[in-house]
């Protein structure tokens, strides 16, 4: 039996889609019924369930995005590294193996090629690196499970939930048995304020950038499928292979869904941080290699794409 805690979420809901689909048994307690945030109420649910497995979808990322958590920073601290932590060491204590839904939120930029040497570049969009992109996408890599967080509290600028989620890392680390699974911008076919290609549709303007995503399904299936086979525990970017830049994706907007709207960029850093957001964002480009080399599959993002706009719905 699988215990699901933030299962009313963006992605605990695919989670507890995922595991009635598979057959699997799990409760997902909501915190009326248990406040799992508590140290003693958590250790005697997980002590009376005794569960197989515990898998940790719950967390404070803001609404409409993370700006609010700069005006709620104790709840983001409490959920994205407070909790985690509680949590690490309750299992731990258990002997209960467990999955985290962290992010990689916690970087910026990529690993470029260039000059016959490779450096981090925190901002892709600074010359001449989008005309380097166009030219030669395999100059850009992906920062791997090795790389430390470049978008944190110790490597600042970040904004206050990439620090709290590259936090929340650092505590549950070496703590018991435990994976640390890292989204990157969800997306699927439901139409839903928490959906990239959904934001993408109805933002005023769009901020141009890189970025890996996960496909919130095939990201679900990973995480699970890490789990049924065993795979060793530890960090694991959770990401479909490749990168996309935002105007890619809404040439894909454009071309398969057809809106009657025409689509505005931010002609410049300046004019979004002055405008539209009030911390800085975090755009980056991730290695999943270590899934693959798990057995575990994705598929390319440009494909996952590609089938999430073909059948693009209104949310059910």
């Amino acid at each position: 039996m699988i215990i699901l805690l933030g299962g009313t979420g963006y992605i605990g809901r695919q989670f507890s889609a995922a595991l009635r689909e598979q057959g699997l048994p799990f409760v997902a307690p909501s915190r009326s019924e248990v406040d799992y945030t508590q140290f003693g109420a958590l250790r005697e649910f997980l002590r009376r369930t005794k569960p197989d497995f515990v898998i940790n979808a719950a967390g404070y990322t803001g609404k409409p995005n993370v700006d609010a958590c700069e005006l709620h920073r104790a709840e983001t601290l409490l959920g994205n590294a407070l909790f985690p932590a509680t949590l690490a060491h309750v299992c731990a204590e258990l002997n209960l193996p467990w999955g985290h839904v962290s992010s990689g939120c916690i970087f910026s930029g990529a690993k470029v090629e260039a000059d016959g040497a490779s450096r981090v570049e925190r901002d892709l969009t600074q010359a001449p690196l989008p005309s380097l992109l166009r030219k030669n996408r395999g100059a850009f890599h992906g920062f791997t499970e090795e790389d430390e967080p470049n978008f944190s509290f110790r490597r600042p600028p970040c904004s206050f939930y990439s620090g709290t989620k590259a936090l929340g890392e650092e505590a549950i680390q070496g703590v018991g048995q435990n994976y640390i699974w890292r989204l990157r911008i969800p997306f699927d076919q439901f139409d839903d304020p928490r959906n990239y290609l959904s934001k993408l549709c109805n933002y005023p303007k769009v901020y141009d950038n890189v970025n890996s995503l996960s496909h919130r399904t095939d990201f679900v299936a990973a995480c699970l499928g890490l789990w049924q086979r065993r795979a060793p525990f530890g960090i694991y970017n959770v990401t479909n292979p490749g990168f996309v830049t935002s105007r890619q994706v809404v040439e894909m907007i454009q071309a398969i869904l057809k809106p009657a709207r025409a689509f505005e960029f931010w002609t410049s850093d300046e004019e979004f941080y002055r405008v539209a957001a009030k911390t800085p964002r975090s755009n980056c480009i991730m290695d999943c290699s270590k899934l693959l080399a798990a057995g575990v599959p994705m598929r390319p993002v440009e494909d996952a794409l590609a089938d999430a706009l073909r059948h693009w719905r209104p949310l059910p």
